[in-house]
């Protein structure tokens, strides 16, 4: 019997080395329902030409990659963050989805040698680079500031949360509960929240909010891959594909499935050894895996 393969989406950063035009040639000849895009390859050709592309093909979007990046403490950055995070509501709108991924940012500068040499004396102010708790609240009000805009557009602002091995310089949001407190000012129709497989495996309160995001009705995301050992010095590209490492598929798409989330899974994989190997090659592995150790918990 044919695997349906309906709600399977290749995300474009697993085979980064095709253009937006080959990835999805290669998720239609697999028979793939969806594909998730990232910025730097709509960019190339533009919103409305990829949509075109998309739907050509008979596929969906099953989300924009990447909004976020909020956390500058400068009233340039915070302008400059803004602007950029409105042009992303804008492409995601253009291409038919309604979800726009969103990695919120890291520490705003790493702690120079004098921080290092002369640590802040006991009572003294908290070290701007170090500062976790301001670095969210600001992440928090420009979320406030942004959904109005991504309302308007029909856009859901998605946050994702990241491993925390990547707190300092990509995301200090680092659980789905976290990511969940920072939603719940907002319709969830606005801001959401997506399970990664990678960054959240380890949480062992991991099935306790996923729950709680779908009974909020904020579950707008599921990206699976697996967790790899050794890391890679580039500790960002040591994803591996669905069965290879340490993720327990078969959990964790059960907790998603039963807190009601219904969309399209994306694999979404960061890896030198995935994005050497021909496209193609990439598409049957991440499909029969796919088969194997999700597609029978969705």
């Amino acid at each position: 019997m044919t695997p349906d393969l309906s709600r399977l989406s290749l995300n474009t950063a697993t085979t980064t080395r095709w253009t937006l035009e080959e990835a999805v040639a290669g998720a239609a000849r697999a028979g793939l329902g969806a594909v998730g895009l990232w910025r730097d390859r709509v960019d190339e050709i533009g919103a409305e030409r990829a949509a075109k592309i998309v739907a050509d093909a008979g596929l969906r979007v099953s989300s924009l990659c990447r909004g976020g990046f909020l956390t500058a403490d400068d009233e340039r950055g915070r302008r400059g963050a803004l602007d950029d995070n409105r042009r992303a509501v804008e492409q995601a709108a253009t291409l038919g989805t309604r979800e726009l991924v969103m990695v919120v940012g890291g520490l705003t500068a790493a702690p120079g040698p004098e921080a290092a040499a002369s640590p802040y004396p006991a009572g003294a102010a908290a070290d701007p680079a170090r500062d976790l708790v301001a670095t969210r609240a600001r992440v928090a009000d420009r979320i406030a500031e942004l959904a109005p805009f991504a309302a308007e557009h029909g856009v859901r602002l998605v946050l994702e949360p990241l491993h925390p091995l990547f707190a300092a310089d990509r995301a200090v949001v680092s659980t789905l509960g976290q990511a969940l407190d920072l939603a719940a000012p907002f319709d969830p129709a606005v801001v959401g929240v997506v399970v990664d497989t990678y960054h959240v495996w380890w949480d062992p309160d991991l099935a306790r909010q996923v729950a709680r995001a779908g009974a909020q009705g904020r579950l707008a995301g599921y990206q699976v891959c697996d967790w790899v050992l050794p890391l890679s010095p580039t500790a960002l590209r040591s994803r591996g594909h669905v069965g290879d490492g340490y993720v327990d598929f078969a959990a964790i798409t059960s907790w998603v499935r039963d807190a009601g989330y219904t969309g399209d899974v994306e694999v979404e994989i960061f890896a030198e050894t995935v994005w050497d190997a021909p496209g193609d090659e990439t598409v049957a592995t991440l499909v029969e895996r796919y088969v194997r150790h999700v597609l029978p918990y969705v």
